[in-house]
């Protein structure tokens, strides 16, 4: 039975803590004289005001007896006391302290009444100008709107944090905007889902076959499937999902597609003899990249410059034998602007990586690593013996940029370097490839490397899949495993996997190791001694830093969610020395492992060396080192760097004892535990479990079902992504592909 709401009315005494981005607020409020802690979510609180409150008592272990407020009623502030108080507090811009005394002194209780009313008369108090009482007034009315447009906001259920964004983007005109079209709520800005606007929308009787409901459909379909990895859509699919978000017949979808093309809010562009719709960005962004990877190929070298007598010298001095494809990768690399290099675990990708590197530097080229996340570029560094960068910060974000999708280098300010070398490139999504492009020299050369056998990007496009399948890109895939990582049952193992053959389960004594169990209770026990005792007694891994456990999928008994809770639970339980944060009931616990799940450029952070910067990104994995619930913050240590974080975003972390096999790409792990039953999940699929063996270095574990594995081979169904950048790629001239 839902609990019934108490109400609570008096004055705010003091405002302990705000959040002007969410309007989460911590209140000292006078309920006739006694003071009450409240929380909640409002907006534009000041001192000094009579509020209406709506919800309940909660007790908090730490602060005690709290009320949470979760509706709120404003009251203008009546006794001469109290409006001295909210005047003072700031409430009116341009209304301080001293000013706020002589108003008062003035007109006492009638104060506010004549700010409403009769401002001519706030004239007659010494240092009002008639210029200073219309901007007072103007002020009062800019509240006054707020208030007006919260309140109405409210009666659709819509939280107070997303009210106040709504506030940010239209002000004054909230209420005329959505009367108009409800469905600009789905904007970037704002955020809100479709469903939601739908609902809006029917309590103000919209036509479920008005235009602006289609329009907004159609846009809503085409960001769904970004998050699956499209970037765009054949114009009949679209359609026809659309149909069924709408419910509504085809002919209306086909109509509002159109539309949508007309007036440029969709591109429709013909590929492989098959319309596709696409956003905006995104088309622009794949005929950027085709437009630009064809010319740079026009500074390449002549194909007949011999630079074996350079890879000779470097195998002279380094004691080494490059492979015939360990020189043609080489060769490539120095003769295109643009070239691939690809190849499984053992094959020798980080001798030739470090032979290419070499030459260029031999060459007095000035050369720049960079990879899509900080444990890739890590990797990258360690591999390399020199500094490598994640993308991000090879671009530089520009913090003066409000829509946070530029970077201070671009074709206007491009990077001093002549060779840039980008590893994990399947990680990569389309409109960061872009972006990196257009911060490039075009006279830059670019060394892509990456394992073509593992997932795409968890963002929309299939970059370093539709390179290689263009026919356009010089690619080398080393194929050999050398003699020293034949020993490694891991490496041995994952090109099995690769070739739909059964990995060896039989072996105890190498780095692969297979303990089968006939339940999810088994092994869900089972990952929770490994990770908690066997493996830091057997081989001295820490387990927060050394061993991850990886999963297909988030949900069901040996999902990320239920892995996760447990192991929470054994490795770092609750205790009276240990502060916690609750968000939709997750507990964050100092101690705990965590992972941010989406970029944010705001997040300050300090490195080890003091300097500072801000940014977290989707896939950085931490500890939670400090939870602040004074000041409401939390710091959280990401390897080299401690970042600060507000309880208002703890929306963006999860736990990360285990993560999805999607969000460990680009990342090496001393350990790995991978639990699989027998499932017939979508996610059990041959490369995922590829990519899954491949993030061990020294050591995996599989728990579970032999049968599971075996599934997993033989389904080598690959989910398919819309991208037309293949196409433009065929495309040919750049003439041909310029925007």
């Amino acid at each position: 039975m839902q609990q019934e709401l108490e109400q609570l009315k008096g004055e705010v005494e003091g405002i302990v803590y705000y959040n002007e981005d969410t309007g989460f607020s911590v209140l000292d409020f006078d309920v006739g004289g006694e003071l009450v802690c409240v929380i909640g979510e409002f907006a534009d609180i000041n001192e000094g005001e009579g509020l209406v409150l709506h919800g309940s008592f909660v007790h908090h272990p730490t602060y005690g007896l709290q009320f949470k407020a979760v509706a709120c009623e404003h009251q203008m502030p009546s006794s001469a006391n109290a409006i001295l108080k909210y005047l003072s507090s700031g409430a009116i811009r341009g209304v301080g302290p001293v000013l706020a005394k002589r108003l008062v002194e003035a007109f006492g209780e009638r104060t506010l009444a004549v700010i409403e009313q009769q401002p001519e008369l706030l004239r007659q108090v010494k240092g009002i100008s008639p210029q200073k009482a219309d901007k007072i007034y103007e002020e009062f009315q800019h509240i006054h709107g707020l208030r007006a447009v919260m309140l109405y906001l409210s009666r659709f259920g819509i939280s107070p944090s997303d009210a106040v964004k709504i506030w940010k983007r239209w002000g004054l005109s909230t209420q005329e905007t959505i009367g108009k079209n409800p469905y600009e709520l789905c904007c970037e800005e704002i955020g809100l889902p479709f469903q939601k606007a739908d609902e809006i929308a029917g309590e103000l009787e919209f036509d479920a076959e008005s235009p602006e409901r289609l329009l907004a459909g159609i846009e809503y379909v085409l960001r769904e499937n970004l998050l699956s990895g499209h970037t765009c859509l054949p114009r009949d699919k679209l359609a026809s999902v659309a149909c069924q978000v709408l419910d509504c017949d085809v002919s209306l979808c086909e109509w509002a597609i159109s539309r949508s093309i007309e007036e440029e809010r969709l591109i429709s562009c013909p590929l492989n003899g098959r319309e596709y719709v696409y956003q905006p960005p995104f088309f622009l962004a794949e005929r950027n990249i085709a437009s630009r990877l064809s010319l740079m190929k026009l500074s390449e070298y002549a194909p007949d410059i011999d630079f074996d007598a350079e890879i000779d010298q470097l195998e002279r001095e380094q004691g080494l034998t490059f492979a015939a494809l360990q020189r043609e990768a080489i060769r490539s690399a120095l003769c295109h602007s643009i070239s691939i290099l690809t190849g499984g675990p053992g094959t020798g990708k980080t001798t030739t990586l470090n032979a290419i590197i070499t030459l260029f530097e031999g060459q007095r080229q000035k050369v720049a690593l960079a990879a899509p996340t900080g444990r890739a570029a890590k990797r990258m560094s360690d591999m390399t013996g020199r500094e490598a960068k994640t993308i991000h910060r090879l671009l530089e974000v520009d913090p003066q940029d409000m829509q946070r999708s530029k970077f201070r280098h671009n074709e206007r300010n491009t990077l001093g370097y002549d060779v840039i070398i980008l590893d994990e490139v399947s990680m990569v999504d389309t409109l960061l490839f872009d972006s990196l492009l257009r911060a490039m020299k075009l006279s830059c050369r670019l060394v892509l490397v990456g394992d073509a056998d593992q997932l795409p990007s968890v963002s929309a496009g299939n970059i370093l899949y539709d390179l290689i399948a263009s026919g356009q890109v010089p690619v080398v895939k080393l194929t050999e495993i050398f003699r020293q990582a034949r020993s490694s049952l891991i490496v041995v193992n994952a090109h099995k996997i690769v070739l739909g053959e059964a990995p060896d389960l039989s072996k105890k004594d190498n780095d692969f190791f297979f303990l089968p169990r006939q339940s999810d209770a088994l092994s869900l026990q089972t990952v929770g001694e490994l990770m908690h005792t066997r493996l830091p007694k057997a081989y001295g891994y820490s387990p927060l830093w050394d061993i991850q456990v990886i999963a297909p999928t988030r949900v069901g008994a040996l999902g990320t969610a239920a892995l996760n809770a447990h192991l929470q639970t054994l490795l770092n339980p609750a205790s009276p020395d240990k502060r916690e944060a609750t968000f939709m009931g997750t507990v964050f616990r100092e101690g705990d492992k965590v992972m941010q799940i989406r970029n944010n450029y705001d997040i300050p952070y300090t490195r080890d060396d003091e300097s500072k910067n801000t940014g977290v990104f989707n896939g950085d994995i931490g500890v939670i080192e400090t939870i602040d619930r004074a000041s409401r913050t939390l710091f959280i240590r990401y390897e080299d760097r401690l970042a600060e974080y507000s309880f208002e975003l703890l929306e963006q972390l999860e736990l990360a004892y285990a993560i999805t096999v999607h969000k460990s790409q680009g990342s090496e792990f001393e350990a790995v535990i991978l639990p699989l039953m027998n499932y017939r999940s979508k996610m059990y699929y041959r490369n995922l479990l590829y990519t899954a063996v491949t993030r061990a270095k020294r050591l995996l574990v599989l728990v579970g079902s032999a049968s599971a594995v075996g599934y997993m081979v033989e389904n080598n169904l690959r989910t398919v992504r819309y991208t037309g950048l293949c196409d433009f790629l065929r495309d040919g001239s750049p003439a041909g592909i310029g925007l």
